[in-house]
């Protein structure tokens, strides 16, 4: 028999609610089938793969169907597998009798339901609509930062009832800002959104200068893939020219000693998606260096002067340079 008898395997998730029994979640199975003479029907099962448990169900066609239509296609839905949440299964659909060959198979993750959101930029809130449960439980949902997990950044909102939508705040675009959203059920899969994970503008606004020490600091918000060097403009919208030995990779904090806040001088990051610059001290005034102090000592002479003639040297004076503060040449 040809293998082109049974075509197309689709397998979903649909909920079942009956007025007593509450909600149950189903495995539905769908295939095309070309009827057949000898064809008496198919059978579906599904197994699941932590426990090799299964379940299976079969249709049957009878003779006079099989003789009426043959030749023709025909859809066969299964639909009576009840199923949980974060299940792993494999599902099979044959032939009865079975034909070597002629088998359709697919492994499938149950998922827990989906919630939808939409973002209102200009209010800085995100509008979250949490889905139906089973059996009417609530529903968690919190704004959490992802690096290896995701941590709070408020704590989570529980939304009662089988549906609701809820509004939460944020403070930042960041691309690791995301939604989790879980339901009020032991161990319950978590579902995640990141509604800003390809703006990255913010990440780059993260620079800090230290006056006491002149140190210029950048620190990434979230996780990034990215490269940062000191950069020299010498006019807003010229190429920044690139510092020998700045370059630094951003898998942290990242810090440059004794910076001059000259308004040319800025910070470059370099991505996969491109790059940007940004110029700390060109528009924001910071304190420059101490004034330095000079003193003046006289040559060929023992003793002190006048004082008329210490107030008003003369040229043969020679003037030495003592610095207050003598910075170090930085390692760049």
């Amino acid at each position: 028999m040809s293998r082109s008898v049974l075509e197309a395997l689709t397998v979903s998730t649909a909920m079942r609610c009956a007025p007593r029994d509450g909600c149950s979640l189903l495995l539905r199975v769908q295939a095309s089938l070309t009827l057949h003479e000898s064809l008496r029907g198919l059978e579906a099962c599904s197994m699941r793969l932590d426990t090799q448990e299964t379940q299976c169900q079969s249709v049957r066609i009878s003779r006079v169907s099989r003789q009426r239509h043959a030749g023709q296609q025909l859809q066969v839905h299964f639909d009576c597998f009840e199923v949980s949440v974060a299940q792993s299964l494999y599902v099979t659909l044959r032939t009865v009798p079975y034909f070597c060959g002629v088998q359709l198979d697919q492994q499938y993750h149950v998922e827990d339901g989906k919630f939808s959101y939409s973002v209102d930029r200009g209010r800085k809130v995100i509008l979250v609509q949490v889905p139906e449960a089973p059996g009417d439980s609530d529903y968690y949902v919190r704004l959490c930062l992802k690096w290896f997990a995701c941590e709070d950044v408020g704590a989570p909102v529980r939304v009662s009832g089988v549906s609701g939508a809820i509004s939460l705040p944020y403070s930042q675009e960041l691309p690791c800002l995301c939604l989790e959203g879980w339901a009020a059920t032991p161990d319950a899969v978590r579902m995640q959104a990141c509604p800003f994970e390809n703006d990255t503008e913010a990440l780059w606004d993260a620079i800090r200068y230290h006056p006491g020490n002149q140190a210029l600091s950048w620190e990434p918000a979230c996780p990034v893939s990215a490269h940062v060097s000191l950069c020299w403009r010498p006019e807003p919208g010229a190429r920044c020219h690139e510092l020998e030995h700045s370059g630094r990779p951003a898998r942290g904090r990242v810090q440059y000693p004794l910076v001059d806040t000259q308004p040319q001088l800025c910070l470059k990051f370099s991505t996969s998606l491109g790059f940007w610059v940004r110029c700390p001290f060109e528009q924001r005034p910071f304190p420059a260096l101490p004034a330095s102090r000079c003193t003046c000592v006289t040559k060929g002479r023992q003793g002190p002067l006048p004082a008329a003639q210490r107030s008003r040297p003369r040229p043969s004076l020679q003037p030495q340079a003592t610095s207050w503060l003598t910075p170090q040449l930085p390692s760049w």
